[in-house]
């Protein structure tokens, strides 16, 4: 199933229901009066995200969301009932936008957020409303206002605790499914991940946790080259970033410059962003280049893990530093407050 990221879709809230001019006919009841209900509000469009979807693929097949109306009043004081909402479902990192200005009106990130796309209309007034000491057979009613329309768009922005990135080729979809039990498509040619791939982090002294693998960057693609400006908005809400590199290249610390400089021209808080540099195809790289490029990054402030995703070698060494850097996130060390009796 194709992974969509962004739609655009209508909607129309239900129009309220009309008013009822009615006077009361009974027998032995004379001069009975105005009786006309009142007509029901229109239905709200409700847009309310839910951990049940991935992606965005169901606006591929249905693009207009409609709310009912609300009922007309009767006579006998009988009022129409409201209308029924229109509840669509996003996923959650749900960001909603305003077609015509790209205002962004709602951004729903955890299950059971909701937002009102569109309020119902009013209902109308029955003739009762409009009766008075000088008018008391008012032959008046009010018609329902109509309900908001408008067209709106919808762009997902995963929420993962892990993002993959790297240049393609790097390994990041045989990294996935050695850390997860997904199963991107692997092969020797750049691109083969066309789309983001999630998968979970089972750990043993802590919550499992998402992984994303986001497609291969190349240079430009904070402009558009490539697959990367497609994707990258994904990026942006992940926790901790692994920069899968490989260390066989010709020059493994420009592929990881070229990566960094397209997260940056991006979105430059994305470079403070909590990230493990993992050194990969070790075992078809010489023992003493892996020490080079990991002491060079280290240098660099980097953190750096070595393995083969291909052989599984140091994968249970990254799920260990992997699992101690959420550790760190989840429970910062705190700095002990100085005695003041013992300070100068």
């Amino acid at each position: 199933m194709a992974f969509v990221d962004q739609a655009k879709f209508y909607v129309k809230a239900g129009d309220g229901g009309n008013g009822c001019m009615s006077f009361r006919r009974e027998k032995y009841v004379p001069r009975g009066g105005p009786d006309g209900g009142d007509g029901g509000r229109g239905g709200n469009v409700i847009i309310e995200c839910t951990t049940r979807l991935q992606s965005l693929i169901d606006f591929r097949y249905r693009s207009h969301f409609k709310a009912e109306r609300g009922v007309h009043g009767k006579g006998k004081d009988m009022h129409g009932r409201k209308g029924k909402d229109c509840i669509m479902a996003v996923p959650v990192g749900s960001i909603i936008k305003s077609e015509e200005t790209g205002e962004i009106l709602a951004d729903l990130r955890e299950p059971g957020d909701t937002y009102i796309a569109a309020i119902g209309g009013k209902g109308g007034m029955g003739n009762p409303h409009f009766a008075s000491g000088t008018n008391r057979t008012p032959r008046i009613a009010t018609k329902g206002k109509e309900g908001e329309e408008k067209w709106l768009r919808v762009e997902l922005k995963l929420i993962a605790d892990i993002g993959l990135v790297g240049l393609p080729n790097a390994g990041k979809s045989t990294l996935l499914s050695q850390l997860s039990a997904a199963n991107p498509k692997v092969a020797s040619y750049p691109f083969t991940t066309l789309e983001p791939q999630l998968g979970v982090l089972h750990l043993d002294h802590m919550d499992s946790c998402i992984i994303a693998d986001i497609p291969g960057l190349i240079e430009g693609a904070h402009e558009g080259t490539g697959l990367g400006f497609t994707f990258l908005r994904h990026i942006e809400r992940t926790r901790v970033l692994l920069h899968i590199l490989d260390a066989s290249s010709e020059d493994p610390i420009t592929d990881f410059s070229v990566v960094q400089k397209e997260l940056k021209e991006y979105k430059k808080e994305l470079l403070e962003r909590t990230t493990l540099v993992v050194l990969n195809k070790a075992d078809v790289t010489e023992s003493d280049d892996i020490e080079r490029l990991t002491g060079e990054l280290e240098a660099d402030g980097h953190k750096v893990s070595v393995i083969s995703g291909l052989h599984g070698e140091g994968i249970a060494e990254l799920k260990k530093v992997i699992g101690d850097i959420l550790d760190e996130l989840n429970n910062p060390a705190t700095i002990p407050e100085e005695d003041p009796e013992n300070s100068d």
